[in-house]
């Protein structure tokens, strides 16, 4: 990412998804279905902070196939 980009505390939805290794597409969808990160609207834009990817991606930490995460 540019300095520009680590400098700015919101994402834009492709570099939310660059940061957390995933298409676009799929953070959209999970916007349209739920169960992804939290994120902001500035007008008609999508806005992601780091915390919230890092909170997110947390949250789906497994041991195995088995046993779901600890919430």
């Amino acid at each position: 990412m540019s300095d520009e980009t680590n400098k700015c505390r919101f994402l834009s939805v492709v570099e939310a998804a660059k940061y957390l290794g995933l298409k676009r597409s799929t953070l959209d969808h999970y916007r349209w279905v739920g169960g992804g990160p939290k994120y902001r609207k500035h007008g008609g834009r999508v806005f992601y902070t780091k915390e919230a990817l890092d909170d997110w991606s947390e949250g789906r930490e497994f041991e195995n196939t088995a046993t779901p995460a600890a919430s």
